[in-house]
C-alpha cells in the first residue's frame, strides 16, 4: 500500500470502534501517525488494546484512555499531545464520539433538558471545544483537515433520536461556521454523513433491527454502509486533491438518502 500519509499526524477522538477505528486502520495503513483518544472500561480494555496492536506501525501511535467529552480534561490531554508531537503538527482532527441519550420525547422515561444538554455537548459543542484548543495551542499544520460524522437523523425524525438529532444539527451548523472562520488558517472543515452502518452505536438505537431492514430495502446498492466505506472517504479528504473542499456535508451511503 502506498504510504502517501507517512509524514502526517492525525488525532482521532473515539477511535476504538466503529467509524473511528476503521478510519484509524485506513490512515495507519497509508502511513499516518495517530493519536487516538478513546473511553473504555476495564472489561473492554484487553480487546481494544489488541485492536490497536493490529494497526500498521502500532508503536508509532499514541493511545489515551480518557473522556474527551469532559472539557475540563482537554488542557491535560493537549499537553500529552504536545509532548508526543514534539515539533510536528497535526494534519487531521477527526471527532468520532458517539455519546448521547436515546430516550423518547414522551412516556415515563422521556428526555429531560439535562439529557439534551449532555448529548448536544458531547456530540456537538465538544467538537468546537477541541478545535479551539488545538488552534490556540498552535498544534495544527499549515494545511489541515477538521472532520466529523453526522447521520440522516440530522433532518429525518426517528423515535428515540431527538437528542442525537439536535446534536447532529448543532454539529453541522458548527461545520459551516468553522469552515468560514478557520479557512484563513489553512484548515478545511467538513462533515461526513454515513448511511446506516451496523456498529455498536447503531445497535443502541431503539428499533435497531427495523432500521437495518428498512435501510437494506431502500439502498440502491442493496447493502448497508460499511465502516470501511466511511474510512475511505476520510482518506480521500486527506488527499491534496481535496484541499478545496470546505464546509460540506459529504454523503457516503450508496445513495440510501435519495430514497
Amino acid at each position: 500500500m502506498v504510504k502517501d500519509l507517512e509524514q502526517k499526524y492525525g488525532l482521532i477522538l473515539g477511535g476504538s470502534s466503529g467509524l473511528g477505528y476503521a478510519t484509524a486502520v485506513k490512515c495507519a495503513n497509508h502511513g499516518m501517525k495517530l493519536i487516538v483518544i478513546y473511553r473504555s472500561g476495564r472489561a473492554q480494555q484487553e480487546a481494544i488494546s489488541q485492536c490497536f496492536d493490529n494497526l500498521e506501525n502500532s508503536t508509532d501511535h499514541l493511545f489515551i484512555n480518557a473522556d474527551a467529552t469532559n472539557d475540563l480534561k482537554i488542557p491535560t490531554l493537549i499537553e500529552q499531545i504536545k509532548k508526543h508531537l514534539g515539533n510536528n503538527k497535526l494534519f487531521l482532527f477527526l471527532h468520532s464520539i458517539s455519546k448521547g441519550n436515546l430516550k423518547p420525547l414522551t412516556g415515563e422515561h422521556q428526555l429531560t433538558p439535562a439529557d439534551f444538554a449532555q448529548t448536544i455537548h458531547s456530540m456537538g459543542i465538544n467538537y468546537y471545544s477541541w478545535t479551539q484548543q488545538l488552534i490556540s495551542n498552535n498544534l495544527m499544520a499549515s494545511t489541515a483537515r477538521f472532520l466529523s460524522f453526522t447521520s440522516e437523523g440530522n433532518h429525518k425524525p426517528m423515535k428515540g433520536y431527538a437528542a442525537v438529532s439536535a446534536a447532529k444539527a448543532t454539529l453541522e451548523a458548527l461545520t459551516r461556521n468553522m469552515a468560514l472562520e478557520y479557512a484563513p488558517l489553512g484548515i478545511t472543515t467538513n462533515c461526513i454523513q454515513a448511511g446506516v452502518t451496523d456498529t455498536e452505536s447503531l445497535q443502541r438505537i431503539p428499533m435497531y433491527e427495523e432500521l437495518k431492514k428498512n435501510s437494506l430495502q431502500r439502498n440502491p446498492m442493496n447493502r448497508l454502509t460499511q465502516p470501511q466505506d466511511v474510512a475511505n472517504l476520510v482518506y480521500l479528504l486527506c488527499r491534496p486533491e481535496a484541499a478545496f473542499i470546505n464546509g460540506s456535508v459529504l454523503k457516503v451511503d450508496g445513495g440510501e438518502s435519495l430514497t
